[in-house]
């Protein structure tokens, strides 16, 4: 049992980068309270997110890890209203912060909405021109019968945005940021392109409007390990330049160490830990935190050092009692089979866990990492 608590990979420590502050004297873009998200399916409510409340930062980035299933797309479609009809939104705010707004904002200049309270024209231009999405399936994303130019002029025409030369150089601008040859792009069919193309021309199409917030859902899935660099070292470029605030959805651990300056953990719907990056793979303090860490095998770990966690995730139409994670966890007690613990500060007020032997999954860790490098 004791395996599950070793000592995170080292080598993702020291290629983590020092995690951004917030900017001072603003809100931050997105603040989430208590969301809570359901789906109606013929054997009762699947409960895909339950009462998650995060920040995101001006200018942050911030990672949303977990297993499938776990609660991820299901929150990245919540915060640009794209659920589809079989699912409800029950309870919570999606606060969002425009800073230095022009007059195409939602807000009407710099301040604060709730999206959950958009409508019609404000929630169309919300969701290109204040918060984008890029999707994991960037071939099922295009329409197949238009080239990439026409793809473009729609987006730029449903949002009254620029047409004509000022478009296409626009987009070349994008295409240029994305290192793509922009005249093969701007007139090529979606079929014609890589995955890899295909899929940086979505961050490109969903950088046109100038969005204060990026959302990715898996965007190197299904895409081999040269064109996963490729697009992580544009993603890290676009950051610098455009300075736009990032949400990261994705099971690729080693790709969130890279990205992210905090981390979000979700299992069966609920955030369990979330923290800076650093810390996050360095003094992890959830179970379910050190067991994802700890399952991916690295070039360095001895083999005893790499463990599945046992069991599989819960039914989310039938969750158990307690901690969700209990039946999985090596340091369940009967209060974790009875109580659900909430997201409190745990070390510190920036590193926040809900677990109620996170000392005893901390203490097991150090005992690992002394182990290791005895």
């Amino acid at each position: 049992m004791n395996q599950q608590l070793n000592e995170a990979p080292q080598g993702w420590v020291q290629h983590t980068a020092a995690p951004r502050t917030a900017v001072p004297n603003h809100a931050p873009t997105l603040s989430v309270k208590g969301l809570t998200i359901s789906y109606q399916a013929k054997r009762g409510a699947v409960q895909a997110v339950r009462n998650v409340s995060f920040e995101v930062q001006r200018g942050e980035a911030l990672a949303l890890i977990g297993e499938s299933g776990s609660g991820k797309t299901t929150m990245g479609l919540g915060m640009v209203r794209l659920l589809p009809s079989t699912a409800t939104v029950s309870q919570g705010q999606l606060l969002y912060s425009r800073h230095n707004a022009g007059n195409g904002s939602v807000t009407g200049g710099a301040g604060e909405i709730d999206v959950l309270q958009l409508k019609g024209r404000d929630l169309r231009q919300f969701r290109w021109k204040e918060c984008a999405m890029v999707f994991q399936a960037a071939l099922n994303a295009f329409n197949p019968v238009l080239r990439i130019s026409d793809q473009f002029g729609d987006t730029a025409r449903a949002h009254g945005y620029l047409q004509g030369k000022d478009l296409a150089e626009r987009a070349r601008q994008l295409f240029e940021l994305v290192r793509l040859d922009s005249e093969r792009v701007w007139r090529a069919y979606p079929h014609e392109l890589s995955g890899g193309m295909r899929q940086r021309v979505l961050i490109a199409l969903g950088l046109l409007l100038e969005p204060q917030l990026l959302i990715l859902d898996e965007p190197t899935t299904a895409l081999d390990i040269l064109t996963q660099r490729n697009i992580m070292d544009v993603l890290k470029e676009l950051r610098q330049r455009l300075d736009f605030s990032l949400i990261f959805i994705s099971h690729d651990l080693s790709l969130a160490a890279e990205l992210a300056d905090r981390v979000a953990t979700m299992y069966a719907g609920k955030l369990v830990e979330l923290s800076d990056v650093y810390t996050t793979f360095k003094n992890p303090v959830h179970p379910y935190t050190i067991g994802l860490i700890n399952a991916v095998p690295t070039l360095t770990a001895h083999k005893d050092h790499v463990a599945s966690i046992p069991g599989s995730p819960p039914d989310l139409i039938d969750l158990p009692e307690g901690c969700k994670f209990h039946p999985r966890c090596p340091l369940a007690t009967e209060r974790c089979r009875e109580e659900e613990p909430e997201l409190v500060p745990s070390t510190d007020d920036t590193h926040w866990v809900a677990c109620w032997n996170w000392e005893s999954a901390r203490a097991q860790l150090n005992a690992g990492q002394k182990g290791a490098s005895a």
